[in-house]
């Protein structure tokens, strides 16, 4: 039995939809990821879960039960938000055992928990610190301590790390992602950042105009894209438009501006004759000075350094290809270079409103 299951969740706001019949289970531990643009239905999503929003039809199953009618308070899940919602006067121990103490714990007990958390964040010797002496960071910890203190069957994170810049943010994934793995606690997280959601997520859900596009793991998301919207969300993607001219089990030959190439049959299965688009990530990309079977021929328009990797743009079949490449010395601006990849190293998607 799943710890947390959302069935046929359906909201809208002023007759605008804004969640679209979605359904999702997550089990005992697992780290679920919410991943999407601003607007496609990942905070409501996760305010039906909390029951801090009700849903217009659709259920919320927490440990078998039937939660969608109870209040926040009645059902075992903790919320982070992006901007703490920490008690500026109330120090560190106080804000960690402010649950608690609501609750009737005694002095000691919560005293206990309370440095225990402290540890689990690496923030001892904190206690009488007050919420405006701290970094971002701290901030977030004690956070995170005030809410997995209670012991909640699940915890929410909306947005916990846009706050902060990038350095702190990265170390903060590594914490945050060590810490779930200490307790055992889901977690359902919610970011746009798409490297947080790769990094972080045993599964991610990837949203878009208040569906779920996919669900899968991080390597499944990268590597085998099911849709144009999802290939294009995540890293940086060449989609190359064409038609499939046959399909041999798990590969494709698809004419891509009169020339052929190969990909890989992922999720979606084409069939010969329909417009399809081959997606090849950047760094998959091989650049040759001699034609090879299944490649493309291009023009080199520009290329840049950006920190060990030279990203070269290439014009071919009237599209613009970009590769990702550690040696790219033999190649210029108006040098011919005929581009190909490794035929597993890509994946098919439908064209847009295919």
């Amino acid at each position: 039995m799943a710890l947390l299951e959302i069935q046929s969740l359906v909201k809208s706001f002023d007759g605008q939809p804004v969640l679209r019949d979605i359904s999702l289970s997550a089990q005992k531990g697992e780290f679920i990821t919410l991943l999407g643009p601003s607007g496609c239905g990942k905070t409501t999503t996760l305010r039906i879960i909390a029951g801090l929003e009700r849903p217009d039809s659709g259920r919320v199953l927490l440990n078998g039960q039937d939660v969608t009618d109870l209040p926040p308070d009645k059902r075992n899940v903790n919320t982070v938000f992006q901007n703490y919602a920490l008690f500026p006067h109330m120090n560190v121990e106080k804000n960690i055992s402010y649950g608690l103490r609501v609750r009737g714990a005694k002095k000691k007990d919560w005293q206990d928990c309370v440095a225990e958390m402290l540890k689990l964040v690496q923030l001892e010797g904190y206690e009488k610190r007050m919420p405006a002496k701290l970094s971002g960071g701290q901030r977030q910890r004690v956070a995170i301590a005030r809410a997995v203190v209670l012991n909640p069957d699940a915890l929410l994170l909306d947005e916990p790390l846009g706050a902060l810049d990038l350095q702190l943010r990265r170390q903060m994934q590594r914490e945050l992602k060590i810490i779930q793995q200490r307790i055992g606690i889901t977690f359902i997280y919610i970011t746009h950042d798409q490297e947080e959601a790769l990094n972080m997520s045993d599964r991610i859900a990837v949203m878009r105009d208040g569906r779920f596009e996919q669900v899968g793991t991080p390597e499944e998301i990268y590597e085998k894209p099911q849709t144009r919207f999802v290939a294009g969300f995540i890293g940086q993607t060449n989609l190359l438009d064409g038609e499939v001219i046959s399909v041999d089990g798990s590969m494709a030959k698809v004419s891509v501006g009169g020339e052929c190439v190969l990909s890989a049959v992922g999720g979606y299965m084409p069939r010969a004759g329909e417009k399809a688009s081959v997606c090849v990530r950047a760094e998959r990309v091989h650049l040759s000075k001699e034609k090879t079977a299944f490649s493309l021929t291009g023009i080199v328009t520009d290329r840049r350094y950006a920190g060990g990797v030279m990203r070269i743009t290439i014009e071919a079949a009237g599209q613009t290809i970009f590769a990702q490449t550690e040696n790219a010395g033999a190649f210029a601006p108006g040098d011919t270079a005929y581009i190909s990849w490794d035929a597993n190293a890509s994946a098919i998607v439908p064209q847009e409103g295919a």
